[in-house]
Parts: C-alpha cells; sequence; structure tokens
C-alpha cells in the first residue's frame, strides 16, 4: 500500500499505481456535496481513482453511490477506502458510462484525465493514464458530456472538473449540444501545475494557452438534464 492520509474527515489508502485525490478531487467533491439531489440521491461516480468523491457523496447522505474506473486497482483501493470510511458504495471496473448498462443518476461526477497530451494518442497504461487526454485534453471529458444525458434522472445533474486550458465554451456548447442546460458552479485560479508549465509553449502553439500566460482556472462545469 502507497500512501495513506486523511483529507478532512475522510480517510484514503491507495494501492501502488492508484492516482492520489489533489486538490481539484477534493474541489469537485465539494460542489457535489452541495447539489441538492445528492442527499437521497443516486450518484455515479466516474473515473474514480481512490474514490475520494465517492465517499464523500456516500457521507453526504446519498442514498446509493457507485464508483467506475477503467483499473482494477483503483476498484480494490475503493473498496478499501468505503471500508475504512464506514460507508457503501459499488466499485465497478469498466469504461465510463458503458459500465453502468441503462442504469440512471441524479448526479454524475467525473474527474476525467485531462492535460493536453504531447502526443495525441491517449497513453494506454502507467501514470500518463490518470492525467492526458489527447491533443486538447479533452478525449475522455467529452465522450463522458456526450454519454451522460442517457443515464440522468428528470433534473439529475452531470459535474465535470477541468482547466481552463481545455476550454470552458468547448465545455459548455457540449452541454448544450446534449440537451444539457450548463452553468460554471466554481471556479479557481492558480499558477499552472509543473506539467503544464513544461508543456507551456506546446499549448501556446495550439492556442489553447494565451502567449505569456501561466494561470488557469480550476472549473466545475454543471450540466443538468
Amino acid at each position: 500500500m502507497s500512501g495513506y492520509g486523511c483529507a478532512g474527515m475522510i480517510r484514503i489508502a491507495r494501492l501502488p499505481g492508484v492516482f492520489r485525490p489533489l486538490s481539484d478531487t477534493w474541489m469537485l467533491a465539494a460542489a457535489a456535496r452541495r447539489q441538492p439531489r445528492m442527499r437521497g440521491g443516486r450518484v455515479l461516480d466516474l473515473c474514480t481513482g481512490s474514490g475520494a468523491v465517492a465517499i464523500s457523496a456516500a457521507r453526504a447522505g446519498a442514498r446509493s453511490v457507485t464508483a467506475v474506473d477503467v483499473s482494477q486497482r483503483a476498484v480494490w483501493t475503493v473498496r478499501l477506502n468505503a471500508r475504512l470510511n464506514g460507508v457503501r458504495v459499488e466499485a465497478r471496473r469498466g469504461d465510463l458510462l458503458d459500465a453502468v448498462g441503462e442504469e440512471r443518476f441524479d448526479v454524475i461526477c467525473a474527474n476525467p484525465p485531462y492535460l493536453p497530451a504531447v502526443e495525441d494518442a491517449r497513453a494506454a497504461r502507467g501514470a500518463a493514464r490518470h492525467t492526458e487526454a489527447g491533443h486538447a485534453g479533452r478525449t475522455v471529458l467529452d465522450r463522458i458530456i456526450a454519454a451522460a444525458p442517457a443515464h440522468l434522472l428528470p433534473g439529475g445533474v452531470l459535474l465535470v472538473i477541468h482547466s481552463s486550458v481545455n476550454g470552458e465554451g468547448a465545455t459548455v456548447d457540449r452541454m448544450r449540444a446534449a440537451g444539457l442546460e450548463p452553468l460554471v458552479v466554481e471556479r479557481r485560479r492558480g499558477p499552472l501545475g509543473p506539467l503544464l508549465t513544461a508543456r507551456a509553449p506546446i499549448l501556446e502553439a495550439r492556442g489553447l494557452l494565451p502567449s505569456g500566460e501561466r494561470h488557469e482556472d480550476l472549473l466545475v462545469v454543471r450540466g443538468r438534464a
């Protein structure tokens, strides 16, 4: 086991290779807890990693919580962390919404890989699989937005978190095209992380980052069915 810690009242352990919860994880978890449909609702956490968002939802009073990840180690980690925190979370291995069949939810949360990669192809394994998502960092994000409406109950919401580098307008437009009512519910500004800083010239050349800019906004965007 490589890593054991506490964020607020949530205890998180990680098996080797499972992504560590970062500030965007807790930002998404907090935004999810504020949704009126959370308490007593059915919640789905995609790209769950350690299960931090799913466990936060269970502790906030969700009626049922399902956590999905492509990594088997992540699934094992979610089950371990649910036991550590005394909550019930159903962890499934699968490819995003394909893992839930025709089930529908009140709240769908997603913290997908969103770093623009040097290479267009998504990494199939290793640490890059947790963070990188193609040319503009939208490979996974756009799939989630397109598929989520079919899995939302009437009035349900999709919550996604990503960087302004990925394009706030693109997310809003894609949510509208998918039949969702979009709204940026939280925004936090800060310096680019080490990976994006190192890739800043590439991002500038692709038009993803204004010339000389070395800050980003973290955005939580809600799409309501």
